[in-house]
């Protein structure tokens, strides 16, 4: 597996990986699938992206937005990371947020954050090997599919 910068001719890709989390209900409270128009934006290099490549094939990625619009909060990035359930088990989220991590902090980046819901302890471990640390829990954070679910603040200061 290597890792790279992603770009916009990923977003099939992403947008697969992605929609695969909204269906199994354990990562994100969107409920809607993402056509790959929409995951381009994500992907322009504006913020960091990067893509886990296995034979040729997208299997995973990390990527992160904007935490607030304040000029004050510019070097802080909130991230996501997804893998092909597929190809879960086999490194891929830990490369990809180890390569993540080295490009937020090679362009500047000061902190990454994420919310993780309490129950998906697969990604709670991964974030912990890779330095991030719990900082707080929101409860009832939002609702899915009618039912609230709490999540856990995470960080890695860079």
């Amino acid at each position: 597996m290597q890792t790279r910068p992603a770009n916009p001719e990923d977003a099939e890709a992403v947008a697969r990986i992605y929609n695969a989390g909204i269906e199994e209900r354990i990562a994100t409270f969107e409920t809607r699938p993402r056509r790959p128009q929409e995951v381009r934006s994500w992907l322009d290099g504006a913020y960091p992206a990067v893509v886990v490549v296995d034979d040729g094939a997208v299997v995973a990625f990390a990527s992160t937005s904007a935490y607030s619009p304040r000029d004050c909060y510019s070097g802080i990035a909130e991230f996501s990371v997804y893998t092909d359930p597929k190809e879960r088990g086999r490194g891929a989220g830990h490369l990809a947020m180890t390569e993540l991590i080295r490009e937020a902090e090679r362009r500047g980046f000061w902190k990454l954050l994420s919310k993780v819901f309490v129950e998906n302890a697969p990604s709670r471990r991964l974030l912990r090997s890779v330095g991030f640390r719990e900082v707080g829990v929101h409860e009832r954070h939002a609702r899915l599919d009618g039912a609230w679910r709490d999540v856990v603040l995470v960080e890695r200061l860079l």
